[in-house]
Formats: C-alpha cells, structure tokens, sequence
C-alpha cells in the first residue's frame, strides 16, 4: 500500500499538517482536548490518610492498667534452590522466598471507673480490644522432568489465623433516692459487675516443604531440599472484671452517713447548712459539720481523699446553679480544713448544679414540688475506706 499522501495535492497535504500542528498546541495551551483514560483497574490509588493513633497509657487516672501484648516477629529466611543441568537441558535456580511478620502489639487500655458524687455508685467503662490476624504464605517447590528426572511440585498452603475482638463493656452509674423528710426510708443501691471475657487467636503453623535428592543412570543428581516449617504463636488476652457494688438502705435524717462500696458518704441538707441562695455556713450547722469531721478522722484512712459535692435545685439558670453548688462546695472544704482539720491536700470541692437531681423539681402535673427541690439542694462528702 502506498503512503497515504502519496498522490494528493501539495495544498492538501500541507494543510493536514497544518491542522495537526493546531490540534497539538491547542492540547498544549490548555484547548480543547481528548479527556485522558481511566487509569487501569489494577493501578493504585493513594488511600486516606489515617487518623494518628491514641498515645498508649503508662497509668490509668480512674481505674486499673490492662498491660499490653506483644506479640514477637516471625522470621524464616529463604531458601535457593540451585541451578543443575540434566540431560543436557538446563534447570534455572529457584528462590523460596523467606517469610518475615513483624513484632504485632495489643495497645495498653484504661478501665475508667468514673468518679461518683456520695451516694452514688460509679459508672464503669471497659474499653474493647482486638487482637491482629497473621498470615504465613504458602510455598512451592516447582517440579523437574528432565534427563530421566522426574518430580512432581510440592506445595504446602498459606496459613491464617484470623483477628479476633471483643466489644467494649458499660455499667451506668446507679444512685440511691434521696429522702425527702427525716425518717423516711431509703433502699438500697447495686451497680453490678462489669465483665470483658478473653480474646484467643489460635497458632498459624505452615508445614515443611521436602523434596529428596534425585539421581539419573547417569548419575546426574539433583540435591535434596527442605523448606523448614514456620509457626506464629497464639496471644491470649485475659478477661477484665470490675466487681459489682452495693450501698446499704438506711433511715434518713436531715444529715445521713452511709456506707458501701469501700466508701462512706455523707448526705447533708443544703438547708440545713445554707440560707436560700447564700454559700456562707450558718452557725448552727457547725454541730453538723464537728460530727462529720470526727467521722471522718475515726473511719477513713489518713491518706485516703474526701470529695465535697454541691448540689442544687433546678430553680435559677444553669450557670448560676453550677457557680452556687460549686460556692458551697468551696465553703463546707474550707470548714474542713479550717474548723475539721482535715489536711488541704486531701480535699476536693466540685459543683454539679441541678445536673443530678435524686428528686423531681416539679409534680407530675408540672407545679412546682418544694419538697422534691428540697431533696435536690445537698452536699454529699465522701471518702473511700479502702
């Protein structure tokens, strides 16, 4: 076939190269062109970037440290096969790849058993966990028919032991009712346990690969080979429990002292301590306070700390609630230190505003119940006794 310009007029040809010409700078400057193909389906992607891991913890502020796992590398190097000539003909080396699975770890965690305020029972957390797969690849040793040789591939599979988990546990916080009037009966509290069973992932072993030597009548021989066995241990994650916890019923007073939980707590009045809306102690809580104070001294150990907590009623904004029960908080640690002489140190005051009601503020009808607000305006100290 002849050149496909052969024959057409010099006019013509030069302007389809003319034209050409156009089309390649119009492509270069941007112009109109051709939209470029889909990148094949095997070609690669970049994927996300991942969110950076959370810095493992060395201690846990409310609760015990699940100690983390290591699991060691697996490590098995490669074996050559060597090249031999049979017969004449050529067999080519082979390379059995080794296998190399690196150092795997199960982060550290933190049981969270949330503070509480007095007669409360703590909230617990235990967080989920997952232990990773591990793969060992399979191996083969090719096959040979040559020079009167003849010998089947040998091939020994792949081996995984899959990643295994389980789901984090929550028990809510659980807290007594609070009484509305002296004498009244107040039942008993049980959070219970909080339990995470145990995580196992089974063992990955991979057999050996053999092959015996192999001679002809010739006495041309190919020598014998062995792929060693490879192994990935198995990693157990012991269970997690947080026992279950109970405080004990009592019969109120206008300041009541119970007992449960390895702890004791105190549930005061604010009434009995406060004028409506005021944060400064009235005279005639000191009795109250004295009691108090030399409870604590005769039943909580020494070093052990005291949580002061200040609630209110839902009356007023939240704000102004929040800086009031902290406010009262704040005074009744003062008196404490100052008149109880208990140690600073020890000593933590929080306010919760009306955010832990014991009681509703309002009759199912929506009018306002006094004796409910009542129960709600307190101040719980607690210690643990253990």
């Amino acid at each position: 076939m002849g050149h496909p310009l052969k024959g057409r007029p010099l006019a013509t040809t030069s302007l389809i190269a003319l034209l050409g010409a156009f089309i390649l700078l119009a492509s270069a400057c941007g112009g109109p062109a051709q939209a470029p193909a889909e990148p094949p389906a095997s070609a690669s992607r970049a994927a996300p970037p991942s969110s950076p891991a959370a810095p493992e913890p060395a201690s846990c502020p409310n609760g015990p440290l699940i100690k983390a796992v290591e699991i060691p590398a697996v490590h098995a190097d490669p074996v050559r096969i060597p090249e031999a000539t049979i017969g004449g003909a050529k067999i080519p080396a082979v390379a059995v790849p080794g296998v190399d699975i690196p150092v795997q770890r199960v982060p550290a965690q933190c049981v969270d058993i949330r503070p509480a305020p007095g007669g409360c029972l703590s909230a617990v957390s235990i967080p989920g966990t997952r232990v990773p797969g591990v793969s060992i690849p399979g191996v083969e040793l090719p096959g040979i028919d040559a020079g009167g040789i003849k010998a089947d591939p040998i091939r020994v599979n792949a081996v995984t032991s899959p990643a295994v988990g389980v789901d984090g546990v929550r028990v809510d916080e659980v807290c007594q009712l609070r009484p509305s009037q002296e004498g009244e009966y107040v039942s008993s509290a049980y959070r219970s346990s909080a339990y995470r069973s145990s995580v196992y992932r089974g063992s990955a072993y991979r057999g050996s690969a053999f092959r015996a030597r192999l001679c002809n009548s010739a006495g041309e021989c190919i020598p014998s080979v062995t792929v060693p066995a490879v192994s990935a241990p198995a990693v157990s994650i012991p269970a997690v429990s947080v026992p279950s916890a109970s405080l004990k019923a009592y019969t109120a007073g206008r300041s009541q002292v119970f007992r449960g939980d390895g702890s004791i707590a105190y549930n005061i009045e604010a009434d009995v301590l406060f004028d409506f809306g005021r944060a400064d102690i009235r005279p005639e809580a000191a009795a109250e306070l004295r009691k108090i104070a030399d409870s604590i001294d005769r039943d909580v150990p020494s070093g052990a700390s005291v949580q002061v907590d200040g609630h209110t009623d839902a009356k007023g904004d939240p704000v102004s609630n929040r800086r009031l029960s902290e406010q009262r908080a704040r005074a009744i640690l003062d008196w404490l230190t100052t008149e109880g002489g208990i140690d600073r140190a020890r000593l933590k005051a929080t306010g919760y505003g009306k955010t832990k009601p014991v009681a509703a503020n309002t009759t199912p009808d929506g009018a306002d119940d006094p004796q409910g607000r009542a129960k709600n305006r307190r101040v719980v100290i607690s210690a643990k006794r253990t």
